[in-house]
């Protein structure tokens, strides 16, 4: 498999191009593999699903930024296609939002997805209770762009979930008034997609599509609020990306019941992977390469779809790093001991002095 970029730069090539495109949703390195290896070309990091499988939460904003940070540098480090991360309201005001942006690009995304949900935040389709005002929703996208023109360049995605949220206040109509309204100045600001969180029906995302300019998203969630459509369905209504967010999720979870369910029962689970399969999809054969090859080693893995341009630098110095490592921490510990004893013979030990005191403890704990 050719080296492909991965970058902001990169997915905007991709939303370019007169398609729409099936975006399947992850939740952790391996899902993320599974998706690239199925050679689909970008992939999103669901927050639903990765509350579910990180912590087995629900998505109503339990997670912090730093947990969906650490899932998602583990994400983009699995894989080399573009990863979009979601953001969720951006954990916080206008500063967090473009705090959070910063710590999106250094994680090796390629987009966010950032919306206006009061916090704590839920997912758009379990009965979303309030979203902020337009001033405030406004601002977030306005820092993220900022954000954006200052380095952190990520694809933005500016959600919005009034229709949901605004409904029962307002009614359907003026919910989705609201919506579209929204919408459209998110795209003046600089948003490069926009998102309608939960319309209801097929009008309403032809109406979405016909009066907000821009690249559209669209989220296909099985048993959800919006009309789960085909893929050309929605690319000729105008849609560049379609998210299906929890259909891997629910997947291996249907997957797991079944194989449980049959070790209950004394029998062996019949549809899984060979050994064979699940060795190859973690990297075994990339690594026994790497590990009985001189430094450097081949591309042959990476070529292969096996071991990734991210990861090829952890397999050449793996097996140099122990010796390193204790090469390292043996000079370490040396400078640190001489210091210890210098402080120690240089500063007289006084009762009142709890610095002296405890140099010259370190001193008898190095030498037993």
């Amino acid at each position: 498999m050719a080296t492909q970029r991965r970058d902001a730069e990169h997915l905007r090539g991709l939303l370019a191009q007169d398609t729409c495109h099936v975006m399947p949703c992850c939740f952790d390195a391996l899902s993320a593999r599974l998706i690239e290896q199925a050679r689909f070309p970008l992939t999103f990091m669901s927050g639903f699903s990765v509350a579910a499988a990180r912590a087995g939460l629900p998505d109503t904003g339990l997670l912090t930024v730093s947990e969906m940070l650490d899932q998602g540098r583990s994400i983009c480090d699995a894989v080399n296609l573009p990863v979009i991360g979601d953001g969720d309201n951006g954990h916080g005001n206008a500063a967090n939002v473009h705090r959070t942006m910063h710590q999106f690009a250094r994680a090796g995304f390629a987009g966010i997805m950032l919306e206006d949900q009061s916090f704590p935040k839920r997912c758009g389709h379990t009965g979303v209770k309030a979203v902020v005002e337009r001033e405030q929703a406004l601002e977030r996208i306005r820092a993220a762009v900022q954000a954006r023109e200052q380095g952190a360049d990520l694809v933005i995605i500016a959600r919005t979930d009034a229709r949901s949220a605004l409904a029962a206040s307002h009614g359907e109509a003026q919910a989705l008034e609201e919506a579209l309204w929204r919408l459209n100045a998110f795209a003046d600001l600089g948003a490069d997609v926009v998102f309608l969180e939960a319309p209801r029906s097929e009008q309403e995302m032809n109406r979405f599509c016909r009066q907000v300019p821009g690249w559209r998203m669209a989220n296909m969630l099985e048993g959800g609020l919006t009309p789960w459509l085909p893929p050309d369905a929605l690319a000729s209504m105008g849609f560049r990306l379609a998210a299906y967010p929890l259909t891997l999720l629910s997947a291996a979870a249907f997957g797991m019941k079944t194989a449980l369910s049959a070790l209950q029962s004394g029998t062996a689970p019949q549809q899984l992977l060979s050994f064979s399969e699940l060795k190859d999809l973690v990297g075994f054969p990339a690594y026994d390469q790497a590990a009985s090859s001189n430094y450097p080693f081949t591309t042959t893995a990476v070529e292969a779809g096996v071991l990734h341009p991210t990861q090829r630098s952890r397999g050449v110095v793996q097996l140099q790093r122990s010796t390193h490592q204790r090469s390292k921490t043996a000079t370490n510990s040396a400078h640190q001991r001489t210091e210890v004893v210098e402080t120690c013979l240089l500063s007289p030990l006084r009762e009142d002095s709890p610095k002296s005191q405890q140099a010259f403890c370190a001193v008898l704990v190095m030498i037993v």
